[in-house]
């Protein structure tokens, strides 16, 4: 179980507001790579849930560097380089990443260390991915490795259970390993469900609904940034069911050490 007693909540929204509280999250995914324009998602709040979109008529937020995905996203920081440089989060999807529009870096909760949670429903749609990961801020190339609170591919979605990612990306971090882990649980995750990690020195723990699943003995060591989405990945299987494919939120906190 989580010891709440040794955290202070630092963010929370639960979306009761009409609109996306961008005191809280970045409405775009990665602009650097294509533009805020492109990359801006497509959501609606509605009762409470903040339900990001992938829309029929929707345009791949970088199709230079990532083809056909779509991707509905918000964040909570942005860095990148100089136009034309390589200088930018979470360039590895594709070595040939180049900065297409400068940004101002800025950040809206960047913690080190503490607990992240998340309260949300998942997907069964079999080309779409829904995920709360966290990456380095990466105001230095080595602070790039990656949490993944969780992960749910609506092609590994079955009735009663589901397949569920989580774990550690190094990337380019040389004192993270990789240990991202693909595992069956007995739950229906088209319901709500609690998702949640736990990140101290050399230490992270994952959650679902309140259950330790896995420690692992390593963690980031440097401010890292939330990342919220749902993605469209035209190379496996399409989806023939109707459009807009829903990723739904119910809430999301975050939580620091006390001292």
């Amino acid at each position: 179980m989580i010891n709440y007693t040794k955290y202070n909540l630092v963010f929370e929204d639960d979306f009761n507001s009409p609109q996306l509280n961008q005191n809280d999250w970045l409405p775009f995914y990665l602009p650097q790579w294509s533009s805020r324009a492109a990359s801006a998602p497509n959501y609606k709040i509605e009762n409470s849930n903040l339900i990001l979109q992938i829309t029929k008529e929707q345009q791949p937020w970088c199709r230079e560097f990532n083809g056909a995905v779509k991707c509905s996203s918000v964040q909570t920081g942005v860095y990148a380089g100089k136009l034309g440089s390589s200088i930018g989060q979470h360039g590895v999807f594709n070595k040939n990443c180049v900065v297409r529009e400068e940004q101002t870096a800025q950040h809206t909760f960047l913690p080190k260390y503490g607990l992240v949670e998340i309260k949300a429903k998942g997907i069964n749609t079999l080309s779409n991915v829904v995920s709360l990961w966290m990456i380095g801020y990466e105001d230095e190339p080595e602070r790039c490795g990656e949490i993944c609170v969780f992960e749910i591919k609506g092609w590994n979605v079955k009735q009663e259970k589901a397949v569920i990612g989580y774990g550690i990306h190094p990337f380019a971090d040389p004192k993270l390993k990789e240990q991202f882990f693909e595992e069956t649980f007995d739950i229906d995750v088209m319901d709500y469900h609690v998702y949640a990690a736990e990140w101290m020195p050399e230490k992270t723990v994952f959650y679902i609904d309140g259950q330790k699943i896995k420690e692992l003995p390593q963690a980031p060591d440097y401010p890292m940034q939330l990342m919220l989405g749902i993605y469209e990945v035209p190379e496996g299987v399409m989806d023939s069911s109707d459009y807009p494919k829903e990723f739904v939120i119910d809430w999301v906190k975050g939580y620091a050490l006390k001292n």
